[in-house]
């Protein structure tokens, strides 16, 4: 969805997909921070959550692990750099 449109949700608690369950490749913490970045142009930045973009079931148990790894880095990093 284009991102400009989450300016309308300024006052609710945004969950921000940014771990992509649909490929096997595994984010890197900076990744990450980039889609919460272009995410807090819009939204205050108290209100994203970062999460995978939808559930990990059918995933390989080792990426999987890898990629919910990358999300925590990602979002300690994101608080390090965004405030």
């Amino acid at each position: 969805m284009p991102l400009d449109l989450l300016a309308l949700l300024k006052n609710k608690i945004v969950q921000a997909g940014v771990i992509d369950v649909a490929s096997d490749t595994v984010e890197t913490a900076e990744d990450v921070v980039k889609v919460i970045d272009a995410v807090a142009r819009f939204v205050p930045k108290s209100n994203i959550i970062a999460t995978t973009n939808c559930g990990m079931a059918p995933m390989r148990r080792e990426i999987a692990e890898a990629k919910l790894m990358a999300l925590g880095a990602g979002a300690a990093l994101a608080r390090e750099k965004l405030g």
